[in-house]
């Protein structure tokens, strides 16, 4: 569901965009306005993320390879993370400087009906971009609120678009009361400003998306709730009695890696081990679709090495052993 709707979003976004691009940039040859030039920029910089996270999309289907034995799911967070880099240095930073450029040297406002018709006209394009989004979100987020969503989703699409569309609306405002203020006053500092705070506003969208897909592309572990899932499919009470320690990893949105030391009766043969390790995995497989990757490895419960906790030189992640004594 999230691929196929960010999918949607996406393709949604990208025809909002082209259009809306090419508006702007006419508004500006007509009128002068930075802000129409900065939002044009703006709009370049979204259709291009929207190329980036369509080609993310497609390269992380790849099949796997002995070279990459677990396949290319993680190629959708890095060219979202690309996306906040393009967003901050293509849209912010150059709004930023136009902004600063209209400020220090105010230029005369021609043509204020051409950047106003354009701007209604955007945000028009963009509020069906963003409802569309919206509803795909909406389907997805599952009862969460709209920062956990964010904070939750392991496919970048959804968040990328929902966050670039709320931007790109938010700017259009800005830009129409630089671009009002101009024409009320007469005085053009204010289509200065109003061009440097949608730069502000791109760099502040820019770092949340950095941030977010810094933390999928380091390696996130599923929910909690699907944590809890795997571990109540894993243990039946009789060939598998509880689960010794667990670990899971996005391999990618829809891909996750389940590593588990689980206890088997002590009196078990290899045959019944085995047995019992085959039919876990089909348990989690069966509650828990995406868990694609299972690695389980059988023990003797002791409550002795429970209490004792995971060995930390043994934990990834952990401090490296000293050997050299």
């Amino acid at each position: 569901m999230s691929t196929e709707g960010g999918t949607k979003a996406l393709v949604a976004a990208l025809s909002a965009n082209l259009g809306i691009a090419v508006s702007k940039f006419v508004a500006f040859a007509f009128s002068g306005s930075s802000s129409m030039l900065a939002e044009g920029v703006h709009s370049i910089a979204d259709s291009g993320n929207q190329v980036l996270l369509l080609v993310g999309g497609k390269r992380s289907q790849r099949a796997a390879t002995q070279e990459h034995p677990f396949g290319y799911g993680r190629e959708r967070y890095i060219y979202a993370f690309l996306v906040s880099i393009v967003l901050f240095s293509v849209g912010g930073m150059f709004a930023i400087y136009e902004g600063y450029e209209k400020i220090a040297h105010p230029h005369e406002l021609h043509n204020w009906y051409w950047p106003v018709g354009v701007l209604v006209f955007a945000i028009g394009l963009e509020s069906w971009s963003f409802l569309t989004a919206y509803r795909e979100a909406v389907k997805d987020k599952r009862g969460h609120g709209w920062t956990a969503y964010i904070r939750r989703a392991k496919a970048p699409e959804l968040p990328v678009v929902l966050l670039e569309d709320t931007g790109a609306l938010i700017g259009l405002v800005l830009a129409l009361f630089g671009v009002g203020l101009t024409v009320i006053t007469g005085d053009a500092v204010w289509d200065g400003i109003g061009t440097l705070s949608i730069g502000v506003l791109l760099i502040a969208i820019a770092l949340v998306l950095a941030v977010e897909t810094r933390s999928l592309l380091i390696g996130e572990s599923a929910h909690p709730e699907v944590v809890a899932e795997i571990r109540d499919a894993l243990v039946d009470h009789d060939s598998v009695t509880r689960v010794i320690h667990m670990r899971t990893m996005h391999l990618g949105p829809e891909e996750l890696l389940v590593a588990a030391k689980i206890a088997v009766p002590a009196e078990s043969t290899a045959t019944e081990v085995a047995e019992a390790i085959d039919a876990a995995e089909a348990r989690v497989r069966r509650a828990v679709a995406i868990a694609r990757v299972i690695y389980l490895e059988p023990d003797i419960f002791s409550a002795e090495k429970e209490a004792q906790g995971d060995d930390p030189h043994a934990t990834p992640g952990g401090p490296v052993p000293d050997t050299a004594h």
